[in-house]
């Protein structure tokens, strides 16, 4: 019997009508049954400061909780001026502090992301990824997935209405599981 794992997704964009938000329902769709996706929202955290390290606001405590109760974690992002969003890279810096409570050490993570742009989202997710390592976030970092998102691309319950595009996202939540478990079976989590 093969174990389930809990998988946490930040979609990176707080926009309402964000295609990233479009292209997580896709995903959400399209896992294998041993991953359980579970959405971790961070739109309400304050903006950083190490001033809040001896006594993080709820919400902040909220959020890293739900990060302590997945077992990995798929970034779902817009490229923003060549990088993420600013509300993401504020949440990366929350789960990563204080120092020695780092949510990311040893917790597999992925990216993906879609935007208009015929590059995707790969400049931005480059950057996510330096952020990632610096946390200790084992990585999946194959296959890479910049999607170039077209009007009618994912319906909005999320429904993929290319095949090539559906068939490419199946698979890749599917390296993302065989990823998971691979790297949970060698490192132990948080440790």
């Amino acid at each position: 019997m093969s174990k389930t794992y809990k998988v946490g997704y930040l979609v990176g964009s707080l926009a309402t009508a964000s295609i990233n938000r479009l292209l997580s329902k896709a995903l959400v769709n399209l896992v294998p049954p041993q991953l359980q996706m579970i959405e971790i929202p961070f739109r309400d955290l304050p903006i950083y400061s190490y001033d809040y390290d001896a006594d993080f606001p709820a919400v902040a405590r909220e959020f890293k909780k739900s990060l302590a109760e997945v077992d990995a974690v798929l970034f779902i992002t817009p490229e923003y001026n060549r990088s993420i969003p600013g509300g993401l890279k504020n949440a990366i810096d929350w789960a990563s502090r204080p120092y020695g409570q780092n949510s990311f050490t040893h917790k597999p993570s992925a990216v993906i992301g879609t935007s208009p742009g015929s590059i995707g989202t790969a400049v931005g997710q480059q950057h996510l990824r330096g952020l990632l390592s610096f946390c200790n976030s084992p990585q999946m970092n194959s296959p890479e997935a910049y999607i170039q998102f077209k009007p009618g691309l994912i319906t909005e319950d999320g429904r993929v209405t290319d095949e090539s595009t559906e068939a490419f996202l199946k698979k890749y939540m599917e390296e993302f599981h065989q990823f998971i478990t691979r790297v949970c079976s060698v490192l132990p989590p948080n440790a």
